[in-house]
Order: C-alpha cells, then structure tokens, then sequence
C-alpha cells in the first residue's frame, strides 16, 4: 500500500479522530473493532475527542492506550472552544501531524479492514473519500431506524470518512456554527469540492451503524436539525438544491397554514371556517401520518407515535426553518 508522506517523519502515518460525547459504552464498542484493524502498513494513530468531558470516557481512552504492544497510538482529548461534534472534530484533527484524517463516530463498528480500503481509496489522488456505511435493521424498520438508514445512501459521511489533512487546512476544517450532528459533514463535503473537485468513494471501505435505542418522541426533536439547513443553504445554494433537496416542505406549509387559519378564525368567531380549516390540517397530519407508516414497523406503540408526532412535527418544523432564514438571513427550499 502507497505510504503518505508526513512533513514530519516522526508524525503518524494517519490518524482516526471520533468525536465522542457521554457515551463510553458506544466508544468502548468502536475503539475494539479500531484496534482490531489489519493490513496496515503505516504508523497510525486514533484520537478520542471528548466533547463531554466525562470522566468514564477519559478512564476508557487511557486504560486501553496503556495496552501498548503493537498497537496504535490511542490518545485522549477535550474539545475546545464552539461545543458540537463540528468543533470536537476540529480538535482531533488539528492535533495530528497526519496527512491523512479518517473520521468515524463513537457508535459505529468498522471493519476489520476499513483503515486499509480508506487510504487505497485515496491513492489515485483524491483529497477525500465517503466510505460505506451499514445499518441492520431486522424485520420492519421505526422511523427512527428508517432515518438512521439514510446513511447508507449518503455520499460523504462523518461516521465513515477519509480526508487529506492540506485539505481540510485549504477550506478550515469543519464549520464549528454546526453545534449538532447534522449537516457539518455535508458542509465540509461541499467546501472541499468548491475548492478541490476530488471528492469520491471509498465503497470497500466499510462500517456498520447499529441503530440505537432512543426515547419515544425523538423526531420531535430532531426537527431543530432544520435550522442548520439553512446555515448549509446560505453557504452552498446551488449544491444545496442539486444534492439535498430543491422543493420546500409543502405538506407542512399546509398543516401549519391549515392551523394558524383555524385558530385565527375561532379567535374571529367564525365556528364554521375553523372547523373547516382545522378539519384540512388534521387531513394534513394524518397524510403525514401514513407516508411515515408505509413500509415501516405497525406495532401499536410505533403507530401511536407517529399518530401524535405527526401532529406537532409540521409546526416544529416550519418554527426551525423561520429561525434558520431569519438567523442566516437565507430563503430556501
């Protein structure tokens, strides 16, 4: 395998960065299958960002580096400054001397030879490289397990991603402005192929995603992502359209025009046009409603919530999205 060169020849070969916040028993789960990785020629390194802190994960990082043997350098971090995985990562790969940066998340499982197929993937002279990532799912999905699906056809990915270090230099890392795990990896995708064009694939370069357990209700807050929306719109307009979506949400723009006339109208004392318009946005929800059902898991509990989710989500997210414009002064779709 062709050997990067470092500027400084005692610097690391590549180095892993994980973003990590609060969750030792994810991270414990990823740092094994790291230091299980074969075919490996280079000096490596992984680097665990702690975003937390907490005092378990730091406990974790340094009794497994303590392993030693011929195992790679295993280091332990604080994020600094802007709190969020954006920042966090910013850290971890500011802290390198490595030409090369893979970038996965603490709740992944890479394979035995992700490392490996990465930086084949980026001999041909791109200056990144989205890897594959795999979500099992048994049986019929939750919304949620559908959403954590959508990895799987990402093209560029924090949770499996290899990027030449001089690049990530030429267009300043990650945005720290993206505080949430949401969109800082498209941003970063799009500013690299603004300025260097050679962003591909690493296809053999695999992880696997298991979906994790969340509360009831959990897309209610997720739709605070949509904020962040805005803030990649502003930046990368044309790429926004072409890449992540080129309509507005007219279903929501319905409910929540739907609501505010009902309401308006039963403020005005006109019984008939609120029930009529409540009536339409009730229609509204429950098209939602069944779009997010079919094809997805029918137990009566996952049914019940996506019933009572699907009421509150259109104007959650319309709230979202007016912030988004008003705070980056953007309109989009």
């Amino acid at each position: 395998m062709k050997r990067f060169a470092a500027a400084d020849p005692a610097a690391p070969q590549v180095a892993v960065v994980i973003a990590t916040c609060r969750r030792p028993g994810l991270l414990r789960r990823c740092l094994q299958a790291l230091l299980r990785q074969q075919g490996l020629v280079h000096d490596w390194e992984i680097v665990v960002v702690d975003d937390g802190p907490c005092a378990e994960t730091e406990t974790l990082v340094r009794t497994l580096a303590e392993g030693g043997g011929t195992r790679p350098r295993l280091r332990y971090a604080r994020a600094e400054g802007t709190r969020g995985p954006a920042g966090a990562r910013n850290t971890g790969w500011r802290s390198t001397r490595a030409p090369v940066i893979a970038f996965t998340d603490d709740d992944t499982v890479p394979a035995p030879d992700w490392l490996a197929e990465g930086l084949r993937a980026l001999e041909g002279g791109l200056v990144a490289a989205g890897g594959r990532v795999v979500v099992p799912v048994d049986g019929a999905p939750t919304d949620h397990a559908r959403m954590t699906q959508g990895l799987e056809r990402a093209e560029f990915v924090t949770a499996n991603a290899f990027v030449r270090r001089n690049a990530l230099l030429g267009v300043g890392g990650f945005d720290a402005r993206f505080t949430r795990a949401w969109r800082e990896d498209s941003d970063l995708q799009f500013a690299l192929l603004e300025r260097y064009g050679g962003v591909g694939r690493a296809e053999r370069a695999v992880v696997v995603h298991p979906v994790r357990p969340v509360r009831w209700g959990i897309s209610m807050a997720q739709q605070a992502n949509v904020y962040f929306d805005a803030l990649l719109y502003a930046k990368h307009p044309a790429l926004f359209r072409s890449r992540i979506r080129r309509r507005p949400p007219w279903l929501y723009a319905l409910v929540v025009g739907a609501g505010l006339a009902a309401l308006g109208t039963a403020l005005a004392g006109q019984g008939a046009w609120a029930g009529a318009f409540a009536a339409l946005a009730l229609a509204g929800c429950l098209v939602f409603a069944l779009r997010r059902l079919r094809g997805a898991s029918h137990a009566p509990g996952h049914v019940a919530e996506m019933l009572v989710t699907s009421l509150a989500i259109p104007f959650l997210a319309c709230y979202w999205r007016l912030r988004g414009a008003w705070r980056f002064r953007t309109l989009f779709p």
